[in-house]
């Protein structure tokens, strides 16, 4: 009979002794059979240690003669009816009824357990199932009331947001009105930095510190004063429009978030059971990406529309600010320009008379100049005239130093010629200190004739610079309705 499945086998637990040539080996004693049992174990499982019966011996190996080759035989022993219990046994018929009844009460219990789990399983599904469609409608009911409060607060950016682009707009207007008057200041001030830079062509002592530059200066100063007031307001004006992009920004923005929301909350709402574009998506109950709570989320929005209406109160201030600046300007630059014109007018019938003097002066030295070359010449002439008196003289002393022995005597033609030479020399030397004198006349009245022409060059410059700063002030712009673009 076999347990469970299990081939029943048995081993021989006897020693094994080795086969060997020059020693026969004694008789093998009889088989000892070694019985294990196991413990109770549940019917219906197979565990490793199960007691398993041997069914193979080991036979005795025998040698027939001395020195002869062993051979081994494996026989089956013979099974005497005395041992077949003690080497075969089984489970007792006790145990097969306990394990039957065991089987059968485990069986009852499991269906038993079994029927119960259906029923509250039934119970179960039924209760998740209404809480589920509760809770679905729940959802979609706090979705709705999110859909309207989005579409309320989406209300007032878009009518905030249309103001702030009408007071952007207005804003924008100023500020090209104030960069045309400064473009239009911007002609007058080059013409008077013209007018600056074009005396600063006057050389030496025309560069005069005189009324018509203090009246450039004042009226550059002025124009500047001007077109700074203006270029500082416009920067005001430039960041009050910044500070109205971003408002502007900052509200386009809550609006395409609150549209993208809404959208979304819509998209949702109207999701069911059966949509297609379900999925799973494990663990997304567990991730919190939200910053702000319902209070906070509403503050926002209100506050970005109090910014923007702060914004536009700064809006409408400016615009104040930059009319009554414009209104300011014509009549100071009229005024100070005719100031310069009547400065201008004074100093060229001032410089034209000074000229009219020099010009004078110029021509009587040049008739001394004329004078004084004649003298000149003639000292050069009579320089030249005793060149050769001298020669003669100093050659005669030289061929008379090569006079042999007590020929070379100091006689009165020695004493003669070393006067002459003397004499012309000194003549030389007297007529050459004459000349340089007159040459230094001359060269002082040509430095004069020079400084003359000069200062007469600079009066002409300076006259025509002043004519030329008349002509091109003539140009200064009288329009009425400055900052007023076309």
């Amino acid at each position: 009979m076999e347990f469970l499945g299990t081939t029943q086998t048995a081993s021989y637990c006897g020693p094994k002794k080795a086969c060997g040539i020059s020693a026969l080996p004694p008789v093998a004693p009889a088989p000892v059979i070694q019985g294990c049992y196991q413990p109770y174990y549940l019917p219906g499982y197979r565990y490793l240690n199960s007691w398993r019966p041997s069914l193979f011996y080991t036979n005795t190996q025998t040698c027939l003669d001395e020195g002869a080759t062993c051979r081994s035989a494996l026989q089956l022993p013979t099974i005497l009816p005395a041992g077949r219990s003690a080497l075969l046994c089984r489970y007792s018929p006790h145990d097969w009824d306990q394990s039957n009844q065991l089987q059968i009460r485990t069986a009852e219990a499991s269906r038993l357990r079994a029927g119960q789990l259906m029923g509250d399983s039934v119970q179960l599904m039924q209760d998740k199932d209404q809480l589920t469609r509760q809770m679905q409608e729940g959802t979609c009911r706090n979705l709705g009331q999110r859909l309207s409060d989005i579409g309320f607060w989406k209300s007032e950016l878009s009518y905030e947001l249309e103001r702030l682009l009408n007071e952007n707009h207005s804003l924008d207007a100023v500020k090209r009105r104030l960069e045309c008057a400064a473009e239009e200041l911007k002609c007058p001030l080059q013409v008077a930095l013209e007018c600056l830079y074009q005396r600063e062509k006057r050389t030496g002592i025309d560069l005069v510190h005189d009324n018509v530059e203090k009246n450039l200066v004042q009226e550059v100063d002025l124009l500047k004063r001007c077109r700074e007031q203006m270029r500082k307001l416009a920067q005001r004006i430039d960041i009050q429009m910044r500070d109205n992009r971003d408002a502007q920004h900052a509200l386009e923005r809550d609006l395409e978030d609150k549209s993208s929301a809404e959208f979304i909350d819509e998209k949702c709402l109207n999701l069911r059971n059966t949509s297609d574009c379900i999925s799973f998506f494990h663990g997304v109950e567990k991730i919190d990406g939200t910053i702000s709570v319902p209070e906070t989320w509403a503050k926002f929005t209100n506050d970005n529309i109090r910014h923007s209406q702060n914004m536009r109160a700064n809006s409408v201030q400016l615009r104040e600010e930059a009319q009554n600046l414009l209104d300011v300007l014509l009549d100071q630059t009229w005024k100070q320009f005719t100031s310069t014109n009547l400065a201008f007018n004074a100093r060229i019938a001032e410089v034209t008379d000074v000229k009219n003097k020099l010009q004078m002066q110029l021509a009587k030295t040049l008739q001394e100049i004329f004078q004084t070359e004649n003298t000149i010449m003639l000292l050069e002439r009579s320089i030249v005239a005793k060149e050769s008196p001298l020669k003669v003289a100093q050659t005669r002393l030289e061929c008379r130093t090569r006079r042999p022995s007590v020929e070379l005597c100091r006689d009165m033609p020695q004493f003669k010629l070393v006067n002459e030479v003397f004499t012309i020399d000194d003549t030389v030397q007297t007529l050459k200190l004459r000349l340089r004198e007159m040459q230094d006349t001359q060269q002082l009245l040509v430095t004069t004739k020079c400084r003359l022409e000069h200062e007469l060059a600079m009066k002409a410059n300076t006259l025509c610079i002043d004519k030329k700063c008349t002509g091109m002030r003539k140009t200064f712009p009288s329009n009425p309705c400055l900052g007023i673009c076309p």
